[in-house]
């Protein structure tokens, strides 16, 4: 019986790893932006016009799997955000997402 219980806890702790995103350097992920997604959604994430979400201030684990599946084009399919996600590596994709998820959407001017 222990041994079940320990084969359970084991393949739930894989499970769970498998979900985890890496850590993310936001000052590493500032430099990222300004050179691949500030001509679209800004410097700081506050979007450059209504067709460009703003991403200032989303939450991390939201922006690493959104990136994440435009990178793999099933989930998500946008023809640029699947060419600008293609060339980004896992802690490329962390650093942008910890950079922008800690930028305030509220201090930029609205469109």
């Amino acid at each position: 019986m222990s041994r079940l219980i320990a084969a359970v806890l084991l393949t739930a702790g894989l499970a769970g790893a498998n979900l985890a995103q890496a850590a993310g350097n936001p000052a590493k992920g500032e430099e990222k932006v300004k050179q691949v997604c500030a001509a679209c959604h800004g410097a700081h994430g506050e979007s450059a016009g209504p067709d460009f979400p703003k991403l200032a201030g989303q939450p991390e684990d939201y922006l690493q799997t959104a990136l994440k599946h435009y990178k793999g084009g099933v989930r998500r399919k946008n023809a640029i955000m699947m060419g600008m996600a293609a060339g980004l590596s896992d802690q490329d994709i962390a650093d942008l997402a910890a950079y922008l998820s800690t930028q305030d959407a509220g201090l930029y001017t609205k469109y």
